[in-house]
């Protein structure tokens, strides 16, 4: 049974790391396109298999998604997830502030 509370909970969880934020701001900055593991990699120079570990957490919340093209793992941040996250908080937490 799908539980809206619950996937939004283990987004934030997800991206409540410092490295898992740092790997999902640099695929945001990288458009709809994404980037290779491997220019992850060496941009924040996180060990791979470091890195592995960490993406594998945000797709398994469906913050990333990874396709291959040829030899090459491409990660693509998903920004419906992210989508969702925010409006949760704006809907669920913020009610009767004004800005």
């Amino acid at each position: 049974m799908f539980n809206y509370d619950e996937t939004i909970a283990n987004r934030l969880a997800e991206l409540g790391h410092v490295h898992r934020l740092a790997i999902y701001r640099t695929l945001i900055q990288a458009g709809d396109q994404g980037l290779p593991v491997g220019e992850v990699q060496k941009a924040l120079q996180i060990p791979n298999s470091t890195l592995s570990h960490h993406i594998s957490r945000m797709v398994n919340v469906g913050l990333v998604k990874q396709t291959r093209k040829s030899r090459t793992l491409y990660c693509i941040a998903q920004y419906r997830a992210l989508n969702d996250v925010l409006l949760y908080l704006q809907e669920n937490c913020c009610k009767g502030i004004d800005y």
